[in-house]
C-alpha cells in the first residue's frame, strides 16, 4: 500500500500553480518566503503518506495578501488511487465555525444584532432555561442521571460563539439533545426551538467546552432570523461569491462529488476508510453551522486572506478592522477551565496567547481553527499569514508541523 501511496504521490504534486479562484499567485520570495524552505511542507507531507499516517494534501500558504505555496499530494482514495488535485473537495467539518463567526459580525456591523443578545430575543424557546446537576452514580441506571437548577443568566450570542454557553457540551445536556434529535426533512427553523427545551451541562460562562453540534447551529439559526434568508444563502450571497470563494458548498452536486476525498480513520492496522453520516439526510434543507461545509483548499483561503488583511480582499470589504480584531480577540483565557496552557479562545476560533507555552512558531494573536477530519486553517495578523491544510484524516503531529514549517518559512 505505502508503495502504491508513493508512487501515486509523484504523479500528483502540484507546486506553484497559478490558478488560485480570485487570488494572485506569486513566487515565494515575492511574499518575503523561502521557497527552499515552503518545500520543507511538501517533505513533511511526503513523509506522512510514506508512513500511512495519511492518504494525502492540499496546503496552502498565502502572505500579504497573495499565494505564495500551493502543493497537492498523494490521492483521494487508497481504493481508487484517484490523485489528489487542488479542485479536490474535503470535509472542512467545524472550519465551517469561522465562517459563522464571520456572518455574526457582519450582521452586528449592520446593527442586526448584538454579541451580549439573548438567544431567547430571536428564539423564545430559549427563556428559563435549566442547568443539569449531576447525581452520584447507581448501579444499573440508563444514562447520566441529573437534577435541574435555574440558569443564572440568559445563554447569549457570545456565550454560543465561545463554547461558555453548556448548549451541547457534555452527556447530561446530550442526553437531552438526543430526545429531540433532527428529523427528516427538518430545518435549522423546525429542529433549533427544539433545544430550547433541553438542558444546559454548566452554568453559562462558567468554563469551556467545546459545544460540536447545538451551539452553532443555533447561531445559524439566528443568522436565518436576523438576516431574512436561509444560512446557505447568507453565506453564499454574502461571503463566498463577495471574496470569490469556489467549490465551497453544503451540498456538493453531482458533478462535485466525484472530487470530495474520501475520510480515513488511522487504527494499529493502518488507515481504515470511515463511514461518514447520511449526507442525504435533509439534502439542501439542513444547513450545519457546526460543521456542515466542503470546500477545496482554494476555496477556503480568501477567507483567511481577507482576515488578514482586516476584513477586505481584492476592493470586497466584508468586516471592518476593529470588528476582525474583536473577532479574534481574547474572550476567553487560558485560566478559565477548559483551556489549554498558551491558548484562549475568541469568536469561533483559538487564539494563541503565549506561543512559548503553546510550543509554537506562530506569533502572540494568531488564531483559526480545524476540522474533525484533520482540515485546519490559521491566521496571523502580525506576519500577515494564512495556513490552509486539507487532509482527511485526524493527525494533530501533521497539523502542528504544518504550523511551524509555515513560520519557519518567513525570510524576511
Amino acid at each position: 500500500m505505502k508503495h502504491a501511496v508513493r508512487c501515486a504521490l509523484l504523479a500528483a504534486v502540484a507546486l506553484a500553480v497559478p490558478t488560485v479562484a480570485a487570488v494572485t499567485v506569486v513566487k515565494p520570495e515575492e511574499a518575503g518566503l523561502s521557497g527552499a524552505r515552503l518545500q520543507r511542507i511538501t517533505e513533511m507531507v511526503q513523509r506522512h503518506i510514506a508512513a500511512g499516517d495519511i492518504t494525502g494534501a492540499v496546503t496552502v500558504v498565502a502572505r500579504r495578501g497573495k499565494v505564495a505555496h500551493l502543493a497537492a499530494q498523494g490521492v483521494m482514495d487508497l481504493d481508487s488511487k484517484q490523485p489528489i488535485t487542488p479542485a479536490s473537495m474535503f470535509r472542512i467539518a467545524s472550519m465551517t465555525k469561522p465562517v459563522i463567526g464571520v456572518s455574526i459580525m457582519m450582521l452586528v456591523e449592520e446593527g442586526k444584532l448584538h454579541l451580549n443578545d439573548p438567544v431567547a430575543r430571536y428564539i423564545p424557546q430559549f427563556a428559563n432555561m435549566k442547568v443539569a446537576m449531576a447525581r452520584p452514580a447507581t448501579g444499573g441506571s440508563e444514562g447520566p442521571g441529573f437534577y435541574t437548577v435555574p440558569a443564572q443568566r440568559a445563554i447569549t450570542i457570545k456565550d454560543l460563539l465561545t463554547h461558555t454557553s453548556g448548549l451541547g457540551s457534555g452527556p447530561m445536556g446530550d442526553s437531552e439533545i438526543a430526545k429531540v434529535a433532527r428529523k427528516e426533512g427538518d430545518k435549522l427553523s423546525d429542529y433549533i426551538p427544539r433545544l430550547g427545551g433541553t438542558v444546559l451541562e454548566f452554568q453559562p460562562g462558567s468554563r469551556w467546552t467545546y459545544s460540536p453540534g447545538a451551539g452553532f447551529e443555533t447561531l445559524g439559526r439566528i443568522i436565518e432570523i436576523a438576516s431574512g434568508m436561509p444560512l446557505d444563502q447568507f453565506f453564499q450571497t454574502r461571503i463566498f461569491d463577495p471574496l470569490g470563494m469556489k467549490d465551497i458548498t453544503f451540498w456538493p452536486t453531482d458533478a462535485q462529488m466525484p472530487r470530495v476525498a474520501s475520510v480515513y480513520q488511522r487504527t494499529a492496522n493502518g488507515l481504515s476508510k470511515a463511514r461518514m453520516p447520511n449526507d442525504t439526510m435533509s439534502r439542501n434543507v439542513y444547513f450545519r453551522g457546526s460543521g456542515g461545509l466542503y470546500s477545496t483548499a482554494e476555496g477556503y483561503v480568501p477567507l483567511g486572506m481577507m482576515l488578514a488583511n482586516g476584513g477586505e480582499l481584492n476592493g470586497k470589504r466584508l468586516l471592518s478592522r476593529k470588528s476582525v480584531e474583536m473577532l479574534s480577540a481574547v474572550h476567553v483565557p487560558d485560566t478559565l477551565p477548559g483551556r489549554p496552557a498558551g491558548e484562549g479562545y475568541g469568536l469561533s476560533v483559538r487564539v494563541v496567547t503565549n506561543h512559548a507555552a503553546r510550543n509554537t512558531l506562530l506569533s502572540d494573536g494568531t488564531y483559526g481553527w480545524s476540522g474533525a477530519q484533520g482540515t485546519h486553517f490559521f491566521v496571523d495578523p502580525k506576519e500577515q499569514l494564512v495556513g490552509v491544510l486539507m487532509v482527511q484524516t485526524s493527525n494533530n503531529e501533521v497539523r502542528s508541523e504544518f504550523e511551524d514549517l509555515v513560520a519557519q518559512s518567513i525570510s524576511d
